[in-house]
């Protein structure tokens, strides 16, 4: 190759490499002025390929499960003594029923408060109430509250504190599984509290609810003596205590048909306890 030819080439290859840094200068001036170079072509999509997401689409991908955690429950009050009677207005009366379910006597009581379309309480056993829950489940249905009485009723003042909780505890487990959620309030067979009870009732999310007027069911001393101490003890707050198991509770029954409507028109309102939180 002569001297001219070298000299030829090399003046081209000078040209073609200032062409090409004049381009790309061009691309960077405009990319800089707001004008995006125009992007290689894209490869062509095969029967598997994906759209890919722009970074922005990224960051607005929820993760499964993020959000607000669920407010916590209100802490449960330890009391020293539990309610005899239930704050309110106007004439209104609580109606307590002891120790079942037993399914030859409550369904009778929610037959009857049906009728009037009256609520009431009922603080159950968890050893009656496991074989019963359908009963259960129905108390809960019609508007009912569903109390804790312990598993087998004993004497929780002469009990441990592990066996006390586990009383508790068993029949609350009973009591979510029958009516979809735990009870609020817990009442200790015959009425026998201490600290220990107390404590453990707040642990579980309980408040302890006794009684004011006790008709004494239990001993069967006659429907009409039963209907009489309830409404010789109506007034304006009052719990009564009555029973639908434990024994025979067929007075239970007929003396809640005599007192109840006689209740209501003498303007008495039969309802639940409503949670207490000061």
């Amino acid at each position: 190759m002569t001297k001219d030819q070298l000299l030829s080439r090399r003046r081209a290859l000078i040209t073609g490499a200032a062409v090409l840094g004049a381009a790309g200068t061009a691309g960077v001036l405009a990319a800089r002025a707001g004008d995006a170079p125009v992007p290689p072509a894209a490869p062509a999509a095969g029967p598997q390929a994906q759209p890919a997401l722009r970074p922005s689409a990224y960051r607005l991908q929820p993760l499964t499960g993020e959000g607000p955690p669920p407010p916590e429950p209100a802490p449960t009050l330890v009391r020293h003594e539990p309610f005899l009677r239930m704050p309110g207005r106007g004439r209104t009366m609580l109606l307590t029923f002891d120790d079942g379910p037993d399914p030859r006597y409550t369904p009778h009581i929610l037959d009857t408060l049906a009728e009037y379309e009256v609520h009431a309480s009922f603080f159950v056993c968890g050893e009656m109430a496991s074989y019963n829950k359908d009963l259960l489940a129905r108390m809960a249905d019609e508007g009912h509250v569903v109390g804790n009485h312990t598993w087998s009723h004993p004497l929780l003042t002469r009990l441990r504190r592990g066996r006390i909780r586990s009383e508790m505890e068993r029949t609350s487990d009973v009591i979510e599984d029958a009516c979809g959620e735990r009870p609020e309030w817990f009442r200790a067979p015959y009425g026998a509290w201490n600290r220990t009870v107390f404590q453990l009732g707040a642990d579980l999310g309980m408040e302890p609810l006794a009684w004011t007027v006790d008709t004494e069911d239990w001993t069967r001393p006659g429907v009409r003596t039963i209907a009489g101490r309830v409404e010789k003890g109506a007034a304006p707050g009052v719990v009564v205590l009555s029973h639908d198991a434990g024994g025979n509770r067929a007075q239970s029954v007929r003396a809640l048909r005599d007192y109840l409507p006689r209740l209501i028109d003498a303007g008495y309102h039969l309802t639940v306890p409503r949670r207490q939180y000061a």
